[in-house]
């Protein structure tokens, strides 16, 4: 995200709100696209701590690896709920990190009752 006069604060840094915007909705989207319709994904809770001032342009990097999907899907399948906590670090462009996001999924895979036959529930 570049600093602009629309997302810059009093003191010409980025805005703190601006900064979560940027990263909130990923990991949930991310894993509802990977998991399919067969599971619920919600985001849950999340904390932002602001490290240093942003200025310029800031960037955020999402991986859903293998093995995030394997521990998912192991702690899920006997339907219990699961709340992974993602960590986001929001860097400026000397990759030092300005602020640090968690955030916590909630995910279970939905009981026969609610799986549709043509996956349209």
């Amino acid at each position: 995200m570049k600093l602009r006069f629309y997302n810059r604060n009093y003191v010409g840094t980025h805005f703190g709100g601006n900064l979560y915007a940027m990263i909130d909705p990923f990991y949930m989207l991310m894993l509802m696209q990977v998991l399919g319709r067969e599971y619920i994904v919600w985001d849950k809770e999340s904390s932002i701590e602001f490290k240093k001032p942003g200025r310029g342009t800031v960037i955020a990097n999402f991986q859903v690896a293998d093995d995030m999907i394997a521990e998912i899907q192991e702690r899920t399948a006997d339907g219990d709920r699961y709340l992974p906590c993602y960590t986001i670090d929001i860097a400026d462009c000397d990759g030092e990190v300005v602020a640090r996001a968690h955030k916590t999924l909630y995910i279970r895979r939905k009981d026969d009752s609610t799986v549709s036959p043509i996956g349209t529930s």
